[in-house]
């Protein structure tokens, strides 16, 4: 049933316009050449580098998150009572 619902909804939304897209496409050269790639260092010497309180206390709930995260992960993806009924399933040669 939901798959009826999403199959228009993507539909239409595929015949969607993008107008910001179209607009900067129009302005461009087709065949313009690639922008330069810069160096890392270079980018990085653009910015200031300079992390707030608020920026220190994001990065760090992020990075528990991200742990939290990663230690759900770590366990057996099979636990033992199915991996048993899979051996037992399966018939060795």
């Amino acid at each position: 049933m939901w798959r009826a619902v999403l199959i228009p909804v993507f539909l239409l939304a595929s015949c969607a316009e993008f107008p910001e897209v179209d607009a900067a496409l129009a302005t461009g050269e087709p065949q313009a050449e690639y922008p330069a790639l810069l160096p890392f260092e270079d980018l990085v010497a653009q910015q200031n580098g300079e992390f707030t309180a608020a920026d220190d206390d994001v990065l760090i709930r992020r990075a528990e998150d991200l742990r939290s995260r990663a230690n759900g992960l770590r366990g057996p993806v099979i636990d033992r009572g199915t991996r048993d009924r899979m051996d037992d399933g399966v018939a060795q040669p």
